[in-house]
């Protein structure tokens, strides 16, 4: 009888221990981002995001002990972007909500009567609490006044929350402040619809010029050292569709400005051909000007995105990062001298921090993921980081590698797995690459479910770790949990994803111009199916947005491959989702180019769709209109195809929701139990 009585006990506490690594337990992690250094302090200041409560933190050195500064306790959907400390270093200056759409509003995922906004808070570092100041963004800390943007307008306020003013009277809507040096005068760029200009509003005399105005795109300036010159990007209009490949176009150029008198003389000029397209990296400008009169910016010259400098002068821009690597994130140092960054040079599957001082020195390496570098007052470096098996955590950067500022202590990493990376060959001959998460216990023999997951964009890349972006965050983890649960899961870095170069980013026909990264999808399944651990009758997949999209392809083209999916905010037909983003776009005026987008949308080809499908979506989607998702609806009712749905009032296209994730994902795991 004790034998027995053992027995089932042994058991039940098999089953509990196995119920306790849940997907709750996957998603429980605080998520770091923006983070800010002080640029004249030993100090940082980052929002945190557990289980949807987001905070201000900081730390100050020389220790730089994490101190959580605000207590919202409620998964709200109310983001904390763009932290920064005061000039006098009392205090720091946030936003708290989220920006509005087209139409003026802000998201309100909790279906909230009392409407919220985007306002800019400050707080005190010696005093308990947070006080709204103003509603707005992009605070600018001002002498002993802040400056900030509100209706795509300049304002200024004092610490206290008193005399609000609007600084100055100009159409167009405002973006990009930049002080002076000095102090006294302001840049900004006011954006005009198909062109922009670059202008600077003197805080003394109340007068106000724009730098050489025309008719391209001018932004991103930046001040010399000495307060005496302007450097801007002019990007010349071109009339662009988008989600079509992209490999040359009217070059950029640099430009540089006498604030004074208003001219301005070109600096630098990309080279006509394959890589003359600006391209974005992730950083507050897009240009910076060095201690030593030189400016640094990124550019596709070779077909990777590289960190190139010019003399302030002009002359031959010079390489400063060299290979096969992609530059993302960028910063620079308080006093100009050292430029930091991330790059994926020598692993294309992860990112590692870099300085350039003169110099080109590696910081950190292995298996991690590093992101966000930032200097601060005190000449230290800090990042984000992650692990295959760790989420994220703000790192420092010393002569000994990383060390945790702040790091997860009760997270289950023990029972991830470290997924593979893979290399794929599609029919037309293009390498792709992805990352194959197996089961952490398979039986010998045994035959289990496969899925392939898509990520959205489609310029993104997902990596050996957990990712940069919340979004991907939270698909890591979730495809972790799949993992864990009894799924072979191949996340796959289709075509027209960065991370590869320009030629694989913007790679022949993708997207709305022939969807030619459905071939690398038949690549993943064939790959897939041939694991001898996979069972090739079992074969789902699912993704979100520019995934939803290439699930949706798979099972309107090939449900005799995939027999079940999960569309999540996905796209239906490429023709409306261009007119989102772009309004002027009429398929009427450009029907060769309308029907070909029409032919690579699932919308085409929705006759063959027989397996059965989840579809995910918020109703106040900004990225793929609701509509999308009603259209493919209606289309699955007519065909008779299973469909089942789950649908987010008032949400928005990234889920601002944690418990909406949770849902969303709760949801996939039982469906594909269900159907596999």
């Amino acid at each position: 009888m004790k034998t027995k009585l053992l027995l089932i006990a042994l058991l039940l506490g098999n089953l509990v221990g196995a119920q306790e690594i849940s997907l709750k337990n996957f998603l429980d992690y605080s998520f770091p981002s923006q983070l800010s250094a002080s640029t004249t302090e030993a100090a940082i200041c980052w929002a945190d995001n557990k289980e949807g409560a987001r905070n201000l933190f900081y730390a100050l050195g020389p220790d730089y002990r994490p101190i959580q500064k605000t207590d919202y306790s409620e998964d709200d959907g109310q983001a904390i972007l763009q932290p920064v400390f005061s000039n006098d270093h009392k205090a720091i200056l946030y936003v708290r909500g989220s920006a509005a759409n087209r139409q003026e509003q802000i998201p309100n995922p909790t279906s909230n009567p009392d409407w919220p906004d985007q306002a800019i808070y400050i707080t005190n570092l010696e005093t308990h609490g947070s006080k709204k100041l103003d509603e707005g963004h992009s605070p600018l800390p001002y002498k002993d006044k802040l400056l900030y943007l509100k209706s795509g307008k300049v304002w200024m306020i004092d610490y206290t929350g008193e005399n609000a003013k609007q600084l100055f009277e100009a159409r167009g809507q405002i973006n990009s402040l930049r002080l002076s040096p000095d102090k006294n005068r302001l840049a900004f760029v006011s954006q005009r619809g198909d062109h922009s200009f670059v202008g600077v509003f003197d805080m003394e005399s109340g007068k106000l010029k724009f730098l050489d105005p025309g008719i391209d795109g001018d932004s991103n300036p930046v001040w010399s050292p000495d307060g005496k010159m302007i450097a801007f990007l002019r990007i010349p209009y071109e009339e662009n569709l988008i989600f079509i490949p992209r490999r040359e176009g009217l070059p950029f150029r640099i430009m540089k400005a006498d604030p004074a008198s208003g001219k301005a003389a070109e600096i630098f000029g990309a080279d006509p051909g394959s890589g003359s397209v600006y391209r974005n990296i992730s950083a507050i400008n897009q240009l910076f000007w060095t201690a030593d009169d030189k400016i640094i910016f990124p550019w596709e010259k070779e077909g990777w995105t590289q960190l190139y400098a010019i003399a302030a002068n002009g002359g031959k821009a010079e390489l400063l990062t060299s290979g096969r690597l992609e530059v993302q994130y960028v910063a620079q140092s308080p006093d100009r001298k050292t430029m930091i960054f991330n790059s994926n040079q020598g692993d294309s599957h992860r990112q590692h921090i870099w300085t350039y001082d003169g110099k080109l020195r590696q910081l950190s390496s292995g298996a991690s993921v590093e992101w966000n570098p930032q200097i601060d007052g005190a000449g230290q470096a800090f990042c984000l980081g992650s692990t295959a098996k760790n989420p994220a955590d703000v790192k420092q950067i010393g002569k000994d590698g990383l060390s945790a500022v702040t790091k997860e202590p009760e997270y289950p990493s023990g029972d991830l797995v470290a997924p593979l990376a893979i290399e794929l060959i599609a029919e037309d001959g293009l390498k792709t690459y992805g990352q194959l998460f197996m089961p952490p216990k398979i039986q010998a023999g045994e035959k289990l479910p496969g899925l392939l997951y898509f990520h959205g964009g489609s310029r993104r890349q997902m990596m050996l770790g957990f990712h940069h972006r919340d979004y991907y965050h939270y698909a890591y983890a979730m495809n972790q949990f799949l993992a864990n649960s009894g799924y072979v899961v191949l996340s796959l870095n289709y075509r027209s994803g960065i991370g590869y170069g320009m030629e694989f980013r913007e790679a022949i026909d993708y997207g709305a111009a022939g969807a030619s990264e459905y071939r690398d999808v038949l690549a993943a399944a064939r790959y897939l199916m041939g694991l001898p651990e996979v069972d090739s009758d079992r074969i789902g997949l699912f993704g979100g947005s520019y995934g939803g999209y290439l699930t949706a392809l798979g099972l309107a083209k090939n449900s005799d491959i995939f027999k079940a999916g999960v569309d999540i905010h996905g796209v239906y037909d490429w023709n409306a989702i261009l007119k989102n983003f772009i309004p002027s776009y009429n398929k009427l005026t450009r029907p060769d180019f309308a029907k070909l987008a029409y032919d690579s949308s699932p919308a085409a080809v929705m006759d063959g769709w027989q397996s059965p499908v989840l579809l995910i979506h918020g109703d106040d989607d900004r990225n793929v209109p609701f509509n999308e998702t009603v259209r493919k609806a209606q289309k699955l009712r007519e065909l008779g195809v299973e469909f089942e749905q789950l649908v987010f009032p008032d949400e928005v296209h990234g889920f601002l929701l944690h418990n909406n994730w949770y849902r969303a994902y709760m949801a996939t795991k039982d469906f594909f139990d269900r159907k596999l």
